[in-house]
């Protein structure tokens, strides 16, 4: 099973003060080791190895310094109450999710406007009251332990839900008996689980985790000591493998999937008939391809990129599995497939044409049956739901449009609200365009630019690009509080499609990773360049943001282009790409960006690994990196090394392009935090921002 789960006046301006900063001092001293590894002949300085130690007790004292200077700057800047209240008023909204529905059953999150976090409730009905589920509030004083709904058994009386302490990928699992609100006597330890899924009869789960020798999958009976589950998939895979276990909507099969690391060029599939009592069995496992499963019936469809590299979609059926018997049904097209499911006796696939989002529906024949028109121009998620059940669910968003959820019936066509987010914002029009701009080596790359109308391209607008470019992740034209709060501020919100995404199928991921990854800087820098040419903004109002991979992605603009922007904000980076692989998950990546080990690959890598390329007395723009203790999957020591040498290296004076580091003792890559921290966190990172580039805060 697969859960899925106005009007504002600007009446003045206020300045963004800068002043007292002259005074400010600079960054604390941090000690460099005379650290050294020789790697296939190549000497690698590593000077601040020390801070890789994040419980010892010099890194906790040094991180207390970074977050007391970054304060000592931040703290000084004017403004904050401005930024702080409009950013209220746009992110203390009632929020609600997805349902997922179960005989009946309507199971999905809202966090009030007046709450902290997610509360995971349930109707009996589609028009019954509401009930509260799961409260997250009272398990932490700060509000940082948050609840996820992770199945619902097929007669809704069961709900799994995981307990996440901070931004932590790990859960702790539990299990709720729905109608009489008690938790039933089953707890999976925190752990970084893949699929957890409840059988038919409630009796028992199904669950896949990491362990310390890779991914493995047990069976859970409710009520035993998990120390005594059984192990029934995943010896021989180790740490570079994430294994999934799902089941069909009517618990009768068991699925498996390995995928060969992140964004996998590899994907095996193994499924169990468990009516026959049947063992795990493999499906495929012999083909460098991704195979991405949906049961309907007896019959598995597999949204797949073998011989199709935008995808297409086999039939399989499962009383006869053998691939002499698989059926295309819906061929490869000109647009990319990035989703597939199975509601109401319809197939649903999702697209992107160009970036733009559209639905098309097939029958389980594979007979086209129409598309699905969205709202308007924007982002279009797939229909969720149940095969046999005539009601599915989407979301559509834009930057200028908030997130809205409909009810979808499959048999007439009919959509209906469900939940809109009720974002005050302004009813100035916005203009969102698609430009195109050619990339270092002549390729050509989409990128999303939006801003008040009527904007004069003088260059100078402050601008805020961003982007990702890796591991087959798509960058849509969602709303966020966050670009809206920039572009009702004056400035060019600008999201780039960078190769190494999944915008364009499975070359234009290829085309940006590996030895290819340097085409997704390029790209990067390429789209900078054509807002400064084209007269949106300029070098010295100009902004790049990123996390993750993305925190990678401004990194590498930071150290090869430094001239080229004034303000860079790093969140949960990775940044020392020659010892990345040998923490955390980071083994899921090899495939994506490969290893240091490899003599080849740690050639590429040094060439263009952000912490290596740093040198003394370049004028680096300023710098905001954001990570904390709760980062469980990019390993906080990135940005902790990479600030210390920023520091120490740069050419900029610490009062004008200051390198600073916010370190939260609990943030992280799953979110988690509570919403009154994320309006801090963003309030600081406007504040900066606005200094940097000399921008007025709207009252």
């Amino acid at each position: 099973m697969k859960l899925h789960f106005r009007t504002r006046i600007v009446v003045g301006i206020v300045a963004v003060s800068v002043a007292g900063l002259a005074a400010q001092s600079k960054p604390p001293v941090t000690r460099k080791d005379a650290v050294v590894d020789n790697l296939h002949g190549v000497d690698v300085p590593d000077p601040y190895r020390w801070l890789e130690d994040q419980q010892a007790p010099a890194t906790r004292a040094w991180i207390d310094e970074q977050n007391a200077y970054t304060e000592s700057v931040v703290g000084r800047l004017a403004g904050k109450a401005q930024i702080e209240r409009r950013l209220t008023e746009l992110m203390k909204i009632e929020a609600i999710g997805t349902p997922t529905v179960r005989a009946g059953r309507y199971f999905y999150t809202k966090r009030r406007a007046d709450q902290d976090l997610q509360v995971l409730y349930m109707r009996r009905a589609r028009d019954a009251q509401e009930e509260v589920l799961v409260d997250p509030h009272p398990l932490s004083a700060d509000h940082s332990t948050s609840v996820t709904a992770l199945d619902v058994s097929p007669d809704g009386t069961v709900l799994v839900y995981g307990i996440r302490a901070g931004g932590e990928d790990e859960l702790t699992v539990r299990l709720l008996d729905v109608d009489g609100k008690t938790e039933l006597p089953t707890t999976l330890s925190r752990a970084r689980y893949s699929g957890i899924s409840i059988t038919k009869d409630k009796k028992a789960l199904f669950y896949s985790k990491q362990t310390p020798d890779g991914p493995r999958v047990y069976m859970h009976r409710v009520g035993n000591d998990p120390s005594t589950d059984r192990k029934i998939f995943g010896d021989g895979y180790g740490l570079g493998k994430i294994i999934g276990v799902s089941l069909s909507d009517d618990g009768r099969y068991l699925t498996v999937s390995v995928r060969h690391g992140s964004a996998a060029l590899k994907e095996e599939i193994y499924f169990a008939d468990l009516e026959k009592g049947a063992t795990l069995e493999p499906l495929v496992t012999d083909i460098d391809a991704t195979f991405d499963s949906t049961i309907a019936g007896r019959t598995m469809y597999v949204r797949t990129n073998w011989n199709a590299p935008k995808q297409r979609v086999m039939a399989i059926d499962l009383e006869r599995p053998a691939r002499p018997y698989w059926r295309e049904v819906i061929p490869e097209s000109t647009a990319v497939m990035t989703s597939l499911n199975a509601v109401g006796g319809r197939l649903f696939a999702a697209y992107l044409e160009n970036v733009q989002s559209r639905i098309r529906m097939f029958g389980f024949d594979g007979a086209p049956a129409g598309e699905m028109t969205a709202p308007g121009i924007g982002v279009t998620s797939n229909v969720s739901g149940e095969w046999e059940r005539d009601e599915g669910f989407f979301t559509f968003s834009s930057l200028s449009t908030p997130t809205t959820i409909y009810r979808y019936t499959v048999s007439s066509g009919e959509r209906q609200v469900w939940a809109k987010l009720q974002v005050p914002v302004t009813s100035d029009p916005i203009d969102i365009k698609q430009v195109w701009f050619v990339s270092k080596d002549g390729t050509k790359v989409p990128m999303f630019v939006a801003h008040r109308r009527g904007l004069k391209l003088d260059g100078s607008n402050p601008a805020l690009l961003t982007g990702y470019g890796g591991f087959n992740v798509s960058q849509n034209p969602n709303f966020s509080s966050r670009a809206w709060f920039w572009i009702e501020n004056g400035g060019v919100y600008a999201l780039a499609n960078l190769r190494g995404g999944g915008e364009f199928g499975e070359e234009w991921h290829h085309a940006g990773m590996l030895d290819k990854k340097q085409n997704v800087f390029d790209d990067f820098i390429g789209a900078a360049e054509w807002l400064v040419k084209n007269g949106y903004t300029s070098s010295s109002r100009l902004a790049v943001s990123g996390g993750s991979n993305g925190g990678l992605l401004v990194g590498a603009l930071l150290t090869q282009r430094p001239e080229l922007v004034r303000a860079v904000v790093c969140t949960y980076p990775l940044l020392d790409m020659v010892r990345y692989d040998k923490f955390m998950v980071a083994k899921f990546w090899v495939p994506e960006y490969g290893s240091a080990d490899d003599p080849a690959q740690f050639k590429t890598l040094l060439a263009y690994s952000p912490y290596h390329r740093v040198k003394k007395d370049v004028k680096y723009p300023g710098v905001l990196f954001i990570t904390g203790d709760g980062d469980t999957r990019v390993a906080p020591l990135h940005a902790r090394k990479m600030a210390a040498l920023l520091q120490d290296q740069t050419g900029s004076d610490p009062a004008e392009r200051p390198v600073l580091l916010k370190y939260d003792t609990k943030a992280g890559h799953s979110g988690g935090l509570p919403l009154s921290k994320q309006i801090e966190n963003l309030t600081d990172e406007m504040r900066f921002l606005f200094w940097q580039l000399g921008v007025k805060a709207a009252t």
